[in-house]
Formats: structure tokens, sequence, C-alpha cells
């Protein structure tokens, strides 16, 4: 390197406290003023200066780039969870045409967005989780008549065991001769109740269907195929029952619409453990 004339006689001490200086000032790119410092004091105190400024400035990054990220975590989970998504589809060889539908699935189910929901509620009291979950579900307790005219603690009880399904047009919600382990409740979308006899029915917002197989104990019926995107609730069986035994009526009424049901699809004998029911709901 070139010498530095007043510094080729000096001790070794200054000589490499200069050397430094001069590291540190091209390192952290931080200028140390119009005149460079002389005595060994103001190198020394220029050098200090120098950390706590390089310091300061990356605080503020840090804590500017911490706060980018909390404005929108849970679109940044998103994106993060998609990523792993995408290097999964890339590490399978999936087709061009599933990635797409994986891909509008995830677009349709998170809408960008991830929460934890079951941690978030499952931190909350009772009384506040009952009205998230009230106020979440109010458009499918509105568009439906069974609910509408039901007793509130009944509703209550229903919407906390409820979990969020979105099938793709085409998707066969439920095949013919399965066991049958759900019911399910349209929040908004279109599906086709497909028959032996080629019947078709089609069920829409407000809708419920599945609970035949949930009465009976018995295998499907029918298939049910989604014509549209369907956003859907599932009830398992276990909480089906576990509902319905507090609430018998609601039980008969369920059992009405099903007999009906059975009617339509033409069973030539009502499968076991459907008792006749005296009182009727809407589907």
């Amino acid at each position: 390197s070139t010498a530095v004339p007043h510094l080729q006689n000096d001790s070794w001490g200054k000589q490499y406290s200069h050397a430094l200086f001069k590291a540190m000032s091209h390192m952290l790119c931080i200028g140390y003023g119009q005149q460079a410092p002389e005595g060994m004091t103001d190198v020394w105190l220029t050098m200090l200066s120098m950390i706590v400024g390089a310091t300061c400035y990356a605080m503020f990054i840090g804590h500017a780039t911490a706060l980018i990220q909390s404005l929108d975590s849970s679109r940044r989970q998103y994106q993060e969870k998609y990523k792993q998504v995408e290097q999964y589809m890339s590490f399978h060889k999936l087709p061009g045409d599933t990635r797409q539908r994986i891909h509008e699935y995830y677009e349709h189910r998170y809408q960008g967005k991830m929460f934890d929901e079951e941690n978030i509620l499952g931190e909350l009291s009772e009384p506040l989780k009952e009205e998230i979950i009230n106020f979440n579900c109010r458009n499918l307790v509105a568009n439906m008549p069974l609910f509408a005219n039901a007793d509130p603690n009944f509703v209550t009880a229903m919407l906390t065991k409820l979990r969020f399904e979105v099938f793709q047009p085409g998707d066969f919600i439920i095949r013919e001769g399965t066991v049958g382990k759900k019911m399910y409740f349209i929040q908004h979308g279109v599906v086709s109740i497909l028959t032996k006899g080629n019947k078709e029915t089609k069920l829409s917002d407000g809708s419920y269907f599945g609970e035949i197989c949930l009465l009976t104990r018995g295998r499907r019926t029918a298939s049910v195929r989604a014509d549209t995107y369907c956003r859907l609730y599932s009830l398992a069986v276990d909480n089906f029952n576990e509902v319905l035994e507090e609430y018998p009526m609601m039980r008969r009424a369920f059992e009405t619409v099903a007999m009906d049901r059975l009617d339509r699809i033409g069973e030539e004998e009502r499968p076991p453990g459907l008792s006749t029911a005296t009182s009727a709901a809407t589907p």
C-alpha cells in the first residue's frame, strides 16, 4: 500500500490506528467530515462515532423492515406458505393443470391471507368465541330457514362445531355408496345431487345435504357434485349426534327432510334408524 509520509517514522500503534481508521471508513461507508482527524484521540473518537452510526443505521433498517412486515403479517404468512406449496409441486413434478387447480384452490380458500384461526379462537373466552363464530356465519344463518327458525342455543351449538371447506367446480363432495362421516351446509355455491336413476337435483345457498347417512348410519344414498366454487361448512357425525342429543326436536326436523329426500330419490325401503318425524324443516 502507499505509504503516508508523516506516519513513516511514527510508532506502530499510530500506524495501525490510522490503517484501522481508513479501513473502517471504507467498510462502513460513513464519512468523517471535511477534515480528517490527525491526533490519536481524534482518530479513535471518530472510529467510535462511526461504529455508533453504523449500529444506529442497522437498527433503523431492522426496525423499518420489521414494521413493514408486521403491517400485513397474514399476507406474508400466506406467501411463505404458498412458496412451500410451489416447491412441493415442483418436487413431485405435478402436471400443469393440477398445479393450476391447486393455485386456484388456495386463492379461493385463503384469499391471500392466512390465519391460525383455531389457535386464535382457542385463546378467547367462550362468549367471545361464540360471538365471533355467530358473526362469521351470519350469512349462513340468515339464508338457512332451519337455523332462522331454531332455538338460538341450538344454532350456536351447531356453529361452534362447523369446519369451513372449499370445493372447486366438478369436485365430488360426496360419492354414492361410501360411508358418510360429515354433512354439509352451503354458504355459497351450487351443488348437484346425482342418483342412480340419473335424477339431478340442485341445491344452493342456505341448503344442506349429507344428513341422511348420519341419521341412518349407513352408506351414502347419492353423489353430490360441486357445479361452482362452493364455500361450505361441514359437521362431523360425532358432533352432529352430540348436538342433536340435546335438541331432539331438531333431530326430528332433520329426519323429516331426510325422508322427503329419500322419497324423491326413489328408495323403495326406508333405511333403518330413520324414525317417523313429526316436525318439518325446509332444506
